[in-house]
């Protein structure tokens, strides 16, 4: 019997996600499921739903145990074989109002920082030092135990367990598996595509879609015409911006459906994509902070003209806890609550690895020459292999030098932000920002010291103390 043991389960529909997919695989069904969190309403909650969700879709064999509480970390750690990761160190108020409004005072915009930039910057500061305490609590108590990261920012917080503790730990995003057919469905292609094969390779949210194939025949030529003529279109109808607003003012409750919204959506990558030979896995939204060429307080109209969602995250925040007061009954106690398996990686990281049957997944580990044109101890987003062996990395091989230039921007920022985490050198948290591509473009030198300092002050207690 497996133990699973769930590090942030007040995150209710991740957990569902999650531990219904391994209710769901018969390697894992009666396993130990033990849920962590430090909000005891919100653990109650997941509690009270997988309680019910257990006896729906798995005839009760799962064992679930709930622990609230720093002084219940270790027995909720006690001997699992698999922990999952899905904690956010300070949620939306005040950890990310702080990562963007302090930062807004420097005429510095972001949309989702949540991975790189200034916002990633952060986020990683006050997350590493959790994540450490979990590491020390599971060499003690579960040194043999897979650690499954799924929080942000996933480079530098997978990193920063690879290098600095003996956890046995991939990241997961599920950015990866739905890439290339989220691509062909926006151009009217997925329907056409009997023998669909793709590989990426990169680093997290900037991983590469290095091949998209059917049945050997290459797609790219075709996703680059039709990409190129749908955006012509949405540039003559006044910049994608006014695209989805019109689609949105048409009455049509699924008008984010339309093909032209998808496009319209998804300019910089698409743009990135004729300009630099590939496609990348994470949306426009986020990659639109992860270089320096599309929030610029100079050119505001690339802002409208690519449709780039300032202030989104914290938009999305706002709204999902108002639609979780409401949404929260209905799934919660919820006598007939189903679950369909989810294309996650975790359950069958944990099949794969209890049955001996190989699984192949994308995951982000330390690039110990897999891809030999990026740093060595970067964190990497590649093919890896997995079965009793565990999560094993596949060797890529070199990048398209342009795509390989890319990433090294942003391995930059990520090793820095572990260097300050782990030096606790101020100095370092200023280096990290200054390498930054979008707070390079936007910002001074000067203007980059005083605002972190801004960030350390306003973070208080939840940053160590930096020298």
């Amino acid at each position: 019997m497996a133990k699973i043991t769930f590090m942030g389960a007040g995150s209710t529909i991740f957990a569902k996600s999650i531990l219904g997919d391994c209710m769901l695989t018969p390697a894992l069904q009666d396993a130990h499921i033990a849920l962590y969190d430090i909000d005891s309403r919100r653990l109650r909650e997941s509690r009270q739903m997988l309680d019910i969700l257990n006896k729906n879709i798995n005839q009760g064999r799962a064992r679930i145990t709930a622990h609230c509480g720093i002084s219940r970390r270790k027995t909720a750690l006690r001997g699992a074989d698999y922990v999952v990761n899905a904690i956010q160190v300070g949620g939306y108020e005040p950890s990310t109002v702080i990562d963007f409004e302090i930062p807004k005072k420097y005429g510095l915009r972001q949309t989702i920082a949540d991975t790189l930039g200034i916002g990633g910057v952060f986020r990683s500061l006050r997350t590493i030092p959790v994540m450490l305490d979990f590491a020390r609590d599971m060499e003690e108590v579960c040194p043999q135990a897979w650690l499954l990261n799924y929080s942000n920012p996933m480079a530098m917080l997978t990193g920063a367990m690879l290098h600095d503790t003996s956890v046995r730990t991939v990241g997961l995003c599920h950015s990866v598996q739905g890439c290339a057919k989220d691509l062909l469905n926006k151009l009217g292609m997925l329907d056409d595509v009997k023998k669909l094969q793709w590989k990426i390779a990169g680093i997290n949210h900037m991983a590469w879609l290095l091949e998209v194939t059917d049945g050997g025949r290459d797609l790219y030529p075709e996703i680059k015409r039709r990409a190129r003529r749908a955006m012509e279109r949405i540039r003559k109808r006044g910049g994608a911006r006014k695209v989805e607003e019109a689609a949105r003012a048409g009455g049509d409750p699924d008008w984010w459906r339309a093909p032209e919204v998808g496009v319209a959506r998804d300019m910089v990558r698409l743009t990135c994509m004729l300009e630099f030979g590939y496609y990348i896995t994470e949306s426009s939204e986020h990659n639109a902070e992860y270089m320096p060429y599309w929030i610029k307080s100079r050119n505001p109209e690339l802002i409208d003209d690519y449709n780039i969602p300032l202030d989104e995250y914290p938009r999305r925040c706002i709204n999902q806890i108002a639609a979780w007061k409401s949404r929260s009954k209905k799934l919660i106690a919820n006598p007939k609550l189903d679950h369909t398996r989810s294309h996650e990686y975790g359950s069958r990281i944990m099949e794969a690895i209890e049955t001996d049957v190989p699984f192949r997944i994308g995951g982000n580990v330390i690039n110990h020459g897999f891809i030999p044109n990026l740093p060595a101890q970067a964190c990497v987003e590649i093919p890896c292999m997995v079965d009793r062996n565990g999560v094993q990395g596949c060797y890529v091989g070199p990048l398209p030098e342009q795509c390989a230039a890319l990433n090294r921007t942003n391995i930059n920022v990520q090793l820095l932000t572990l260097e300050a985490a782990r030096t606790l050198k101020r100095e370092h948290v200023y280096h990290a920002a200054m390498l930054d591509p979008h707070t390079a473009a936007e910002l001074t030198l000067d203007e980059i010291r005083a605002m972190c300092d801004d960030l350390i002050e306003a973070h208080g207690e939840m940053l160590p103390r930096y020298r």
